[in-house]
Protein backbone atom coordinates (compact mmCIF):
# COMPACT_ATOMS: atom_id res chain seq x y z
CA UNK A 1 0.00 0.00 0.00
CA UNK A 2 1.25 3.90 -0.65
CA UNK A 3 0.81 4.47 2.80
CA UNK A 4 3.27 1.90 3.71
CA UNK A 5 5.84 2.84 1.02
CA UNK A 6 5.62 6.30 2.34
CA UNK A 7 5.93 5.69 5.55
CA UNK A 8 8.76 3.13 5.44
CA UNK A 9 10.74 5.48 2.86
CA UNK A 10 9.98 8.82 4.64
CA UNK A 11 13.58 9.93 5.41
CA UNK A 12 14.46 8.57 2.00
CA UNK A 13 11.57 11.08 -0.09
CA UNK A 14 12.70 14.01 2.58
CA UNK A 15 16.46 13.93 1.67
CA UNK A 16 15.36 13.80 -2.18
CA UNK A 17 13.35 16.83 -1.81
CA UNK A 18 16.01 18.61 0.27
CA UNK A 19 18.63 17.64 -2.64
CA UNK A 20 16.26 18.91 -5.04
CA UNK A 21 15.98 22.48 -3.33
CA UNK A 22 19.71 22.42 -3.06
CA UNK A 23 20.07 22.65 -6.42
CA UNK A 24 18.49 26.19 -6.62
CA UNK A 25 20.73 28.22 -4.80
CA UNK A 26 18.43 31.33 -4.72
CA UNK A 27 15.61 28.91 -2.58
CA UNK A 28 17.71 29.36 0.46
CA UNK A 29 15.50 27.64 2.15
CA UNK A 30 15.85 27.84 6.18
CA UNK A 31 16.36 24.32 8.35
CA UNK A 32 13.06 25.45 9.92
CA UNK A 33 11.42 25.31 6.53
CA UNK A 34 13.24 22.05 5.55
CA UNK A 35 11.50 20.22 8.61
CA UNK A 36 8.07 21.92 9.08
CA UNK A 37 7.41 22.04 4.85
CA UNK A 38 7.70 18.96 2.59
CA UNK A 39 8.03 16.30 6.21
CA UNK A 40 4.84 17.76 7.22
CA UNK A 41 3.01 17.74 3.92
CA UNK A 42 4.21 14.15 3.56
CA UNK A 43 3.34 13.34 6.92
CA UNK A 44 -0.38 14.33 6.13
CA UNK A 45 -0.21 12.63 2.51
CA UNK A 46 0.62 9.24 4.82
CA UNK A 47 -2.28 9.75 7.38
CA UNK A 48 -4.76 10.57 4.50
CA UNK A 49 -4.03 7.64 2.81
CA UNK A 50 -4.29 5.39 6.27
CA UNK A 51 -7.76 6.70 6.79
CA UNK A 52 -8.89 6.41 3.41
CA UNK A 53 -8.67 2.64 3.98
CA UNK A 54 -11.00 2.33 7.02
CA UNK A 55 -14.83 1.89 7.18
CA UNK A 56 -14.41 5.99 7.26
CA UNK A 57 -12.69 6.83 4.22
CA UNK A 58 -14.44 10.19 3.80
CA UNK A 59 -12.55 11.14 7.59
CA UNK A 60 -9.67 11.52 5.05
CA UNK A 61 -10.96 15.04 3.59
CA UNK A 62 -10.62 16.63 7.05
CA UNK A 63 -7.19 16.16 6.61
CA UNK A 64 -6.46 16.49 2.95
CA UNK A 65 -9.19 18.70 1.70
CA UNK A 66 -11.99 17.77 -1.11
CA UNK A 67 -11.36 16.72 -4.84
CA UNK A 68 -13.20 19.27 -6.06
CA UNK A 69 -11.91 22.19 -5.49
CA UNK A 70 -14.30 23.60 -3.24
CA UNK A 71 -12.60 25.65 -0.43
CA UNK A 72 -12.60 24.17 2.81
CA UNK A 73 -10.81 24.23 5.99
CA UNK A 74 -8.35 21.33 6.12
CA UNK A 75 -4.98 20.51 7.87
CA UNK A 76 -3.08 20.40 3.95
CA UNK A 77 -4.43 23.67 3.66
CA UNK A 78 -3.60 25.19 6.34
CA UNK A 79 0.18 24.09 6.22
CA UNK A 80 0.77 24.79 2.66
CA UNK A 81 -0.91 28.74 3.10
CA UNK A 82 1.85 28.98 5.57
CA UNK A 83 4.19 27.64 2.80
CA UNK A 84 3.38 30.29 0.65
CA UNK A 85 3.60 33.14 3.45
CA UNK A 86 7.39 31.44 4.04
CA UNK A 87 8.05 31.83 0.25
CA UNK A 88 6.72 35.57 -0.27
CA UNK A 89 8.40 36.53 3.21
CA UNK A 90 11.42 35.04 1.50
CA UNK A 91 11.27 37.57 -1.87
CA UNK A 92 10.72 34.60 -3.68
CA UNK A 93 8.26 34.05 -7.09
CA UNK A 94 5.24 31.66 -7.30
CA UNK A 95 6.59 29.31 -9.11
CA UNK A 96 8.81 28.31 -6.08
CA UNK A 97 5.95 27.53 -4.69
CA UNK A 98 4.94 25.28 -7.35
CA UNK A 99 8.32 23.91 -7.89
CA UNK A 100 8.34 22.52 -3.66
CA UNK A 101 5.52 20.35 -3.77
CA UNK A 102 6.88 19.49 -7.69
CA UNK A 103 9.55 18.04 -5.99
CA UNK A 104 8.02 15.70 -3.66
CA UNK A 105 5.79 14.31 -6.22
CA UNK A 106 8.91 13.60 -8.51
CA UNK A 107 10.70 12.04 -5.58
CA UNK A 108 7.95 9.50 -4.71
CA UNK A 109 7.18 8.75 -8.34
CA UNK A 110 11.12 8.30 -8.66
CA UNK A 111 11.79 5.87 -5.83
CA UNK A 112 8.48 3.96 -6.72
CA UNK A 113 9.92 3.15 -9.70
CA UNK A 114 12.91 2.40 -8.36
CA UNK A 115 11.88 -0.24 -6.08
CA UNK A 116 9.37 -1.31 -8.33
CA UNK A 117 6.37 -0.27 -5.94
CA UNK A 118 2.73 -0.74 -7.04
CA UNK A 119 0.16 1.35 -6.07
CA UNK A 120 -3.43 1.12 -7.08
CA UNK A 121 -5.15 3.70 -8.68
CA UNK A 122 -7.32 5.41 -5.97
CA UNK A 123 -4.41 5.72 -3.70
CA UNK A 124 -2.88 7.77 -7.27
CA UNK A 125 -5.70 9.91 -7.09
CA UNK A 126 -5.42 11.08 -3.45
CA UNK A 127 -1.92 11.94 -3.60
CA UNK A 128 -2.57 13.78 -7.15
CA UNK A 129 -5.64 15.35 -4.15
CA UNK A 130 -3.30 16.16 -1.99
CA UNK A 131 -0.80 17.90 -4.03
CA UNK A 132 -3.18 19.68 -6.01
CA UNK A 133 -4.79 21.09 -2.88
CA UNK A 134 -1.61 21.83 -1.83
CA UNK A 135 -0.24 23.71 -4.36
CA UNK A 136 -3.95 25.59 -4.86
CA UNK A 137 -3.64 26.79 -0.98
CA UNK A 138 -0.02 28.10 -1.00
CA UNK A 139 -0.57 29.51 -4.49
CA UNK A 140 -3.57 31.50 -2.93
CA UNK A 141 -1.71 32.76 0.25
CA UNK A 142 1.19 33.11 -1.55
CA UNK A 143 -0.92 36.03 -4.33
CA UNK A 144 -3.34 37.22 -1.33
CA UNK A 145 -0.24 38.25 1.21
CA UNK A 146 1.77 40.01 -1.91
CA UNK A 147 -0.87 41.59 -3.39
CA UNK A 148 -2.04 43.12 0.37
CA UNK A 149 1.58 43.92 0.63
CA UNK A 150 1.70 45.55 -2.81
CA UNK A 151 -1.15 47.70 -1.60
CA UNK A 152 0.55 48.99 1.44
CA UNK A 153 3.55 49.83 -0.12
CA UNK A 154 1.78 51.78 -2.62
CA UNK A 155 -0.69 53.40 -0.23
CA UNK A 156 2.60 54.38 1.51
CA UNK A 157 4.06 55.44 -1.98
CA UNK A 158 1.48 57.57 -2.13
CA UNK A 159 1.49 59.20 1.07
CA UNK A 160 4.94 60.09 0.54
CA UNK A 161 4.14 61.52 -2.96
CA UNK A 162 1.10 63.85 -1.14
CA UNK A 163 3.64 64.87 1.34
CA UNK A 164 6.34 65.95 -1.46
CA UNK A 165 3.87 67.65 -3.05
CA UNK A 166 2.50 69.68 0.18
CA UNK A 167 5.82 70.53 1.09
CA UNK A 168 6.97 72.26 -2.50
CA UNK A 169 3.53 73.93 -2.63
CA UNK A 170 4.08 75.08 1.04
CA UNK A 171 8.27 76.26 0.04
CA UNK A 172 6.61 78.31 -2.55
CA UNK A 173 3.72 79.75 -0.76
CA UNK A 174 5.95 80.84 1.89
CA UNK A 175 8.71 82.75 -0.32
CA UNK A 176 5.97 84.39 -2.15
CA UNK A 177 4.64 85.64 1.75
CA UNK A 178 7.59 86.79 2.60
CA UNK A 179 8.39 88.81 -0.53
CA UNK A 180 4.88 90.66 -0.62
CA UNK A 181 5.84 91.36 3.05
CA UNK A 182 9.24 92.56 2.04
CA UNK A 183 7.39 94.52 -1.03
CA UNK A 184 4.97 96.15 1.01
CA UNK A 185 6.80 97.29 4.21
CA UNK A 186 9.96 98.48 2.73
CA UNK A 187 8.35 100.15 -0.26
CA UNK A 188 10.04 98.63 -2.67
CA UNK A 189 10.04 98.18 -6.23
CA UNK A 190 7.92 95.40 -7.85
CA UNK A 191 10.48 95.42 -10.78
CA UNK A 192 13.70 94.61 -8.48
CA UNK A 193 14.89 91.60 -6.73
CA UNK A 194 12.27 90.93 -4.20
CA UNK A 195 9.69 91.56 -7.01
CA UNK A 196 10.90 88.39 -9.14
CA UNK A 197 11.23 86.21 -5.97
CA UNK A 198 7.38 87.18 -5.75
CA UNK A 199 6.89 86.22 -9.58
CA UNK A 200 9.00 83.14 -9.28
CA UNK A 201 6.88 81.89 -6.69
CA UNK A 202 3.46 82.78 -8.23
CA UNK A 203 4.48 81.07 -11.15
CA UNK A 204 5.48 77.81 -9.33
CA UNK A 205 2.35 78.22 -7.63
CA UNK A 206 0.76 77.90 -10.44
CA UNK A 207 2.56 75.19 -12.54
CA UNK A 208 1.73 72.40 -9.93
CA UNK A 209 -1.83 73.35 -9.48
CA UNK A 210 -2.20 73.35 -13.42
CA UNK A 211 0.00 69.93 -12.52
CA UNK A 212 -1.89 68.61 -9.44
CA UNK A 213 -5.16 69.24 -12.17
CA UNK A 214 -4.19 67.38 -15.01
CA UNK A 215 -2.96 64.49 -12.95
CA UNK A 216 -6.20 63.87 -11.00
CA UNK A 217 -8.35 64.47 -14.06
CA UNK A 218 -6.08 61.71 -15.76
CA UNK A 219 -5.83 59.10 -13.08
CA UNK A 220 -9.73 59.67 -12.86
CA UNK A 221 -9.77 58.10 -16.18
CA UNK A 222 -12.06 60.91 -17.32
CA UNK A 223 -13.11 60.28 -21.46
CA UNK A 224 -10.94 62.23 -23.54
CA UNK A 225 -12.71 65.32 -24.90
CA UNK A 226 -11.46 64.69 -28.41
CA UNK A 227 -11.09 67.24 -31.10
CA UNK A 228 -8.80 67.86 -34.24
CA UNK A 229 -7.13 71.23 -33.79
CA UNK A 230 -4.31 73.67 -35.36
CA UNK A 231 -0.90 72.97 -34.62
CA UNK A 232 -0.06 76.47 -35.68
CA UNK A 233 -2.85 78.03 -33.25
CA UNK A 234 -1.83 75.57 -30.63
CA UNK A 235 1.81 76.17 -30.37
CA UNK A 236 1.06 79.79 -30.34
CA UNK A 237 -0.95 79.72 -27.56
CA UNK A 238 1.58 77.72 -25.81
CA UNK A 239 4.22 80.41 -26.27
CA UNK A 240 2.45 82.97 -24.99
CA UNK A 241 2.38 81.70 -21.83
CA UNK A 242 5.65 80.12 -21.91
CA UNK A 243 7.60 83.25 -22.88
CA UNK A 244 6.63 85.07 -19.58
CA UNK A 245 8.22 81.92 -17.45
CA UNK A 246 11.25 81.76 -19.87
CA UNK A 247 11.82 85.41 -18.68
CA UNK A 248 11.84 84.79 -15.04
CA UNK A 249 13.93 81.49 -15.57
CA UNK A 250 16.54 83.92 -16.98
CA UNK A 251 16.43 82.00 -20.50
CA UNK A 252 15.73 82.00 -24.25
CA UNK A 253 12.62 80.82 -25.44
CA UNK A 254 12.79 80.25 -29.65
CA UNK A 255 9.64 79.06 -31.17
CA UNK A 256 10.35 77.97 -35.27
CA UNK A 257 6.98 78.93 -37.62
CA UNK A 258 4.52 76.03 -38.21
CA UNK A 259 2.98 74.71 -41.11
CA UNK A 260 -0.39 76.02 -41.06
CA UNK A 261 -1.61 73.22 -42.92
CA UNK A 262 -0.72 70.42 -39.87
CA UNK A 263 -3.57 69.65 -37.52
CA UNK A 264 -3.53 66.74 -34.78
CA UNK A 265 -6.48 65.47 -32.94
CA UNK A 266 -6.61 64.78 -29.08
CA UNK A 267 -7.30 66.09 -25.93
CA UNK A 268 -5.89 70.21 -26.23
CA UNK A 269 -6.30 70.46 -22.68
CA UNK A 270 -4.70 68.13 -21.45
CA UNK A 271 -1.89 68.36 -24.98
CA UNK A 272 -1.44 71.88 -23.86
CA UNK A 273 -0.45 70.82 -20.17
CA UNK A 274 2.06 68.51 -21.46
CA UNK A 275 3.99 70.80 -23.80
CA UNK A 276 3.71 73.10 -20.77
CA UNK A 277 4.85 70.95 -18.41
CA UNK A 278 7.99 70.14 -20.94
CA UNK A 279 8.60 74.15 -21.58
CA UNK A 280 8.61 74.33 -17.32
CA UNK A 281 10.85 71.11 -16.83
CA UNK A 282 13.04 72.96 -19.68
CA UNK A 283 13.15 75.89 -18.38
CA UNK A 284 13.87 74.66 -14.18
CA UNK A 285 17.13 72.34 -15.55
CA UNK A 286 18.74 74.16 -18.58
CA UNK A 287 21.76 76.16 -18.05
CA UNK A 288 21.28 79.97 -17.05
CA UNK A 289 21.24 82.38 -19.78
CA UNK A 290 21.07 79.13 -22.48
CA UNK A 291 18.36 78.80 -25.19
CA UNK A 292 15.31 76.88 -25.04
CA UNK A 293 13.61 75.60 -28.29
CA UNK A 294 9.96 74.63 -29.35
CA UNK A 295 9.73 72.73 -32.98
CA UNK A 296 6.10 71.31 -34.59
CA UNK A 297 6.70 69.50 -37.68
CA UNK A 298 5.50 66.43 -39.90
CA UNK A 299 7.18 63.54 -40.66
CA UNK A 300 5.63 61.24 -42.25
CA UNK A 301 2.13 60.35 -41.02
CA UNK A 302 3.42 61.48 -37.40
CA UNK A 303 3.53 65.34 -36.25
CA UNK A 304 6.51 66.07 -33.51
CA UNK A 305 6.70 68.64 -30.85
CA UNK A 306 10.23 68.70 -29.68
CA UNK A 307 11.32 71.01 -26.54
CA UNK A 308 14.95 71.25 -26.24
CA UNK A 309 17.31 72.17 -24.21
CA UNK A 310 20.69 73.06 -22.50
CA UNK A 311 20.82 71.20 -19.57
CA UNK A 312 24.33 69.73 -19.67
CA UNK A 313 22.69 66.35 -21.49
CA UNK A 314 22.09 63.04 -18.93
CA UNK A 315 23.80 60.07 -17.16
CA UNK A 316 23.38 56.63 -18.36
CA UNK A 317 20.43 55.04 -17.45
CA UNK A 318 18.58 58.36 -16.12
CA UNK A 319 16.27 58.75 -19.34
CA UNK A 320 13.12 56.40 -18.17
CA UNK A 321 13.87 57.70 -14.96
CA UNK A 322 12.41 61.37 -15.76
CA UNK A 323 9.80 59.94 -16.31
CA UNK A 324 9.14 58.85 -12.63
CA UNK A 325 7.18 61.35 -10.51
CA UNK A 326 8.32 63.08 -7.23
CA UNK A 327 12.33 62.69 -8.31
CA UNK A 328 15.02 65.16 -7.95
CA UNK A 329 18.50 65.51 -9.85
CA UNK A 330 19.38 68.97 -10.30
CA UNK A 331 20.67 72.06 -8.24
CA UNK A 332 17.21 73.09 -8.90
CA UNK A 333 15.12 71.61 -6.26
CA UNK A 334 11.79 73.55 -7.00
CA UNK A 335 10.77 70.66 -9.89
CA UNK A 336 9.71 67.09 -8.51
CA UNK A 337 9.53 66.73 -12.40
CA UNK A 338 5.68 65.28 -11.40
CA UNK A 339 4.77 67.41 -14.85
CA UNK A 340 6.71 64.56 -17.17
CA UNK A 341 4.79 61.57 -15.42
CA UNK A 342 1.90 63.72 -15.83
CA UNK A 343 2.82 64.65 -19.58
CA UNK A 344 3.62 61.31 -20.63
CA UNK A 345 -0.50 59.70 -19.61
CA UNK A 346 -1.66 63.40 -20.63
CA UNK A 347 -0.32 62.07 -24.23
CA UNK A 348 -0.95 58.73 -24.36
CA UNK A 349 -4.43 59.45 -23.87
CA UNK A 350 -4.52 61.06 -27.04
CA UNK A 351 -2.83 58.25 -28.74
CA UNK A 352 0.23 59.72 -28.52
CA UNK A 353 3.41 58.85 -27.64
CA UNK A 354 5.98 61.06 -25.59
CA UNK A 355 9.88 60.25 -25.52
CA UNK A 356 13.33 62.26 -24.40
CA UNK A 357 16.95 62.13 -26.48
CA UNK A 358 20.14 62.62 -24.23
CA UNK A 359 22.59 64.72 -26.30
CA UNK A 360 25.66 64.28 -24.26
CA UNK A 361 27.48 67.16 -22.68
CA UNK A 362 24.92 69.15 -24.24
CA UNK A 363 20.41 68.76 -23.00
CA UNK A 364 17.97 66.46 -23.82
CA UNK A 365 15.45 66.86 -26.70
CA UNK A 366 11.59 65.63 -25.23
CA UNK A 367 9.49 64.48 -28.40
CA UNK A 368 5.78 64.39 -28.62
CA UNK A 369 4.55 62.12 -31.58
CA UNK A 370 0.57 62.57 -33.06
CA UNK A 371 -1.57 61.18 -35.52
CA UNK A 372 -0.84 63.73 -38.64
CA UNK A 373 -3.82 65.53 -39.97
CA UNK A 374 -4.55 68.12 -42.56
CA UNK A 375 -6.47 71.15 -41.37
CA UNK A 376 -9.46 71.62 -43.98
CA UNK A 377 -12.17 73.99 -44.78
CA UNK A 378 -9.83 77.08 -43.87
Amino acid sequence: MMHEFLANNRQALIERCRAKVAQRPARAATAQQLQNGVPLFLEQIIRTLRVEQTDEPMEGRKISGPSNGAATRSEVGATAAQHGRELLKLGFSVDQVVHDYGDLCQAITDLAYERDAPFEVDEFRTLNRCLDNAIADAVTEFSYQRDDALEEEHAREAKQQQGFFAQELRNLLSKAALAFAAVKTGNLNVNGATGSVLERSLTGLRDMIDQSLAEVRVAAGKPVQSQMFSVAEFIAEVKYAADLAAQVRGCVLTVSPVDGELAVSGDRDLLYSAVGNLLQNAFAFTHSHTEVTLNAYAVADRVLIDVTDHCGGLRAGDAEKMFLPFTLDSADKSGLRLGLSIARRGVESSDGALTVRNIPDTGCVFTISLPRYAMTGR
